[in-house]
């Protein structure tokens, strides 16, 4: 009995043991955890530190800008060509934001055409595939119901022959029942299988629209470069088009702008100009004119190229709009 006794405390003490270390070692695990935890928590409140460093110098800089342009602003023989150099900017976002929405107009209603002619594409190639599908099914519904026909015919002859003298009838009857009613059978399997067939074909997704063709993107690239260049065309006659163009690409205003009388007919200048930018009289013909003259002359890279050669593969003046990226053309233009 001491002997049973010691065992028992012995049993006892082991469990107790196996609870302390799996204890210790739930422990270590849940250490480890807090502590790759705790580095994660740390690596990203170091970066949220950088990025509010970097917030904090960029604020600084646009508080710095907007002191020079107070100062600017407050000073009477600076406060005019600021006033001439953000028109002028804004003159060029003008034509730029014209220029944008021309070229989002043209591919919105591109896509949408060549979408339905893709589709429609689509429709064409699975339609002689149906065809094949509705006769099968048209056939294998004829199998079935001559096979039904031929099994109720027979069915119907069993079931008139009651005499006791037609008993070689009937058997005969039954023999020739057993292949009519597999071939029953085999038609409705093959009804089945016609209109799997059928409904697979119709199942079957429709293709991605791959994006506008190469022929369908050169033509808008032609349009939008004509465009580029009608609108360069209604500031000729002044320099709005190069001061603003100079002015989109300095931070600040030059001071060739000159005296106060200069620069308020340089306002006035742009004014009449944002007007003439906006003006779409006849916008369509003019616009259908350069670009036939502008695909006539146009050439490219390779096959897949969109953009025309400014080398010598369009009119000077659309050359120049590229090669000068007048309005920033180069990116709306089309890859």
């Amino acid at each position: 009995m001491w002997i049973i006794r010691q065992l028992g405390y012995l049993r006892i003490g082991r469990g107790s043991e196996d609870t302390t270390e799996h204890r210790v070692l739930h422990l270590f695990r849940n250490r480890a955890e807090l502590k790759k935890s705790y580095i994660a928590s740390q690596e990203e409140i170091q970066t949220l530190k950088d990025r509010v460093k970097q917030q904090e110098g960029v604020t600084a800089r646009v508080q710095e800008l907007l002191q020079e342009l107070e100062g600017r602003l407050g000073q009477p023989d600076t406060g005019y060509r600021s006033l001439v150099f953000y028109q002028l900017r804004e003159l060029w976002s003008a034509g730029r934001a014209l220029l944008a929405q021309f070229a989002g107009e043209l591919v919105a209603q591109q896509e949408d055409r060549e979408r339905r002619q893709f589709l429609a594409e689509h429709n064409r190639r699975q339609f002689p595939r149906l065809q094949a599908a509705d006769e099968l099914a048209r056939t294998a519904a004829g199998h079935l119901l001559a096979a039904r026909a031929a099994v109720k015919d027979l069915e119907d002859a069993i079931a008139r022959l009651r005499r006791p003298w037609h008993y070689f009838k009937r058997v005969q009857l039954r023999r020739r029942l057993q292949p009519a009613n597999l071939g029953l059978l085999l038609a409705e399997q093959e009804v089945e299988t016609a209109r799997q067939a059928r409904a697979a074909v119709e199942s079957e997704p429709v293709p991605d629209f791959p994006g506008l063709s190469v022929e369908a993107r050169r033509a808008i690239n032609l349009a939008v470069v004509a465009y580029a260049t009608l609108l360069r065309d209604r500031l000729a006659g002044t320099r709005l088009f190069e001061l603003a163009r100079e002015a989109s690409g300095r931070r600040e205003p030059p001071d060739h702008y000159g005296p106060r009388p200069d620069c308020e007919r340089l306002m006035l200048e742009i004014q009449r100009g944002r007007v003439a930018l906006q003006q779409r009289a006849a916008l369509a013909q003019e616009l259908k004119e350069r670009t036939e003259l502008l695909k006539a002359g146009a050439r490219y890279r390779n096959a897949r190229d969109t953009t025309p050669l400014s080398d010598g593969g369009v009119e000077d003046v659309a050359g120049a709009v590229l090669l000068g990226d007048a309005w920033e053309i180069n990116r709306v233009l089309l890859r």
